[in-house]
């Protein structure tokens, strides 16, 4: 078995001071650049996630981050009221006219939502 002191995990960008300023003034998290211009930021429950500039960027086609939220139409009128917009996915037709797709009243899963940070990677709002 392996043993390890603790993980991250990390993702690219295409610009390093859009998403320092996505991750900070729309998101609310803490970010923290390091000396080689990479992006620490902590989530909430204080594990953390690094976002490094990358020159040939290509956004991720999966979903990168997940934020746990109390209540999902709250924290989707925030994003909107921040100017982000969610995602609706071609075949997926069980997700409402927000974006959300409901399942705890189908009980399969939480109630999820998709946006895109600055780069274009995907990221999440949930229920749990």
């Amino acid at each position: 078995m392996l043993s390890t002191k603790h993980g991250f995990s990390g993702f690219s960008v295409r610009d390093i001071e859009a998403t320092r300023a996505f991750y900070t003034e729309t998101l609310g998290l803490k970010v923290s650049p390091d000396a080689m211009g990479i992006l620490e930021i902590t989530l909430p429950g204080g594990a953390s996630v690094i976002a490094y500039p990358k020159d040939d960027h290509v956004p991720a086609t999966f979903t990168v981050l997940n934020l746990v939220v109390d209540d999902i139409d709250v924290a989707i009128d925030e994003l909107a009221a921040a100017g982000v917009s969610m995602q609706h996915y071609d075949g997926m037709e069980e997700q409402d006219e927000k974006g959300v797709l409901r399942g705890r009243a189908a009980n399969m899963g939480p109630d999820i939502a998709w946006f895109l940070d600055p780069s274009g990677n995907v990221l999440s709002v949930l229920t749990d």
